[in-house]
């Protein structure tokens, strides 16, 4: 495999979570033996911190003002000359909305096959890819003969909190890109109803699934998620109720979360629902059904009368047992 690339989203001094959680895949893959791991920063901003002490070999920054605002024309380019200068066997980014609309381009122009939206991969022999198909009721097994390829990896596959501490040297590559006419126009960047809930940036999560049984039932879950100070999410049946609104649904359908605490509460844990939180800090599950599937994932669980246990579990949190 020799150099493995991971493709870095940034805007100034941001990273995007999601590859940040792609340079934990690359890590975990270079270390399987062998390689080297080079992160691409593209843009004219200096690298930022974070990737800066993060456990990578170099910082390849392709210095460009050009590069500095999304532009799938010169995007394209200026990775195309890099790959045709550095051969690296094994190219990586974040599934992202940017990423799915640039990288399949570059995939076709320089020839490489392209498997998209991997949640996990193996390695022995040779490497065999996880991907989601059919809404994520099954997973497939892509397996990758030998030459270079690109990948992408789900929101949520990796974690983002623990990068691993380096001082990764930084080689800055020229480019001409001159010759790059754009064709795609560029607008103002879409901007989020007011009032959305972000769910990726919360720290705890308390999520509801079907077995709260009545929408009147919600309130004990409210409460407890204000005790503990987390935000509230749902899986898609209490989505499709009209209990809670769709930005706190948590899944393939939902949004992908990584909490340091993610407590499950009537969630029979479908494949669907798993996606979007099985790579939370911790996972604390409460269903009556002993062979719930979240008890799979979960790193607690406990097997009884959700309306037993929350009003319990409220009344210790606020010291009245």
């Amino acid at each position: 495999m020799g150099k493995i690339f991971i493709l870095i989203q940034s805007e100034g001094d941001a990273i995007h979570r999601v590859s940040l959680e792609a340079i934990n895949g690359a890590r975990q893959l270079r270390d399987s033996g062998g390689h080297s791991l080079h992160a691409v920063l593209m843009g004219s901003h200096a690298p930022p911190a974070p990737l800066k002490g993060c456990d990578i070999d170099e910082i390849l920054h392709l210095n460009h003002a050009q590069l500095d605002q999304y532009s799938p024309e010169h995007f394209i380019a200026a990775a195309e000359a890099l790959i045709a200068q550095e051969s690296p066997g094994l190219i990586i980014a974040g599934h992202t909305y940017q990423a799915r609309d640039w990288l399949p381009r570059l995939a076709v122009r320089i020839g490489l096959p392209m498997i998209s939206d991997c949640t996990g991969f193996e390695s022995g022999g040779s490497l065999t890819w996880l991907r989601p198909i059919f809404q994520g009721k099954i997973s497939a097994e892509v397996t990758t003969a030998d030459g270079p390829v690109m990948v992408s990896f789900q929101a949520g596959t990796f974690r983002s909190d623990d990068l691993g501490t380096g001082a990764p040297a930084v080689r800055a590559i020229d480019l001409d890109l001159s010759g790059v006419v754009p064709k795609v126009l560029r607008e103002p960047k879409f901007q989020e109803a007011k009032g959305t809930v972000d769910l990726s940036r919360a720290e705890r999560i308390v999520s509801v699934g079907r077995g709260i049984g009545e929408q009147e039932h919600m309130k004990i879950v409210e409460e407890l998620a204000a005790v503990l100070g987390a935000e509230l999410g749902s899986s898609r049946p209490v989505v499709d109720y009209g209990w809670l609104d769709h930005d706190r649904q948590v899944g393939s359908s939902g949004q992908t979360v990584t909490p340091k605490l993610y407590l499950a509460i009537g969630i029979s844990g479908a494949i669907q629902h798993q996606v979007g939180m099985k790579n939370s800090g911790c996972i604390v599950a409460i269903n009556k059904d002993a062979h719930a599937p979240i008890f799979e994932v979960a790193d607690y669980g406990i097997v009884a009368d959700l309306h037993e246990i929350v009003p319990a579990l409220i009344q210790a949190l606020k010291g009245e047992q």
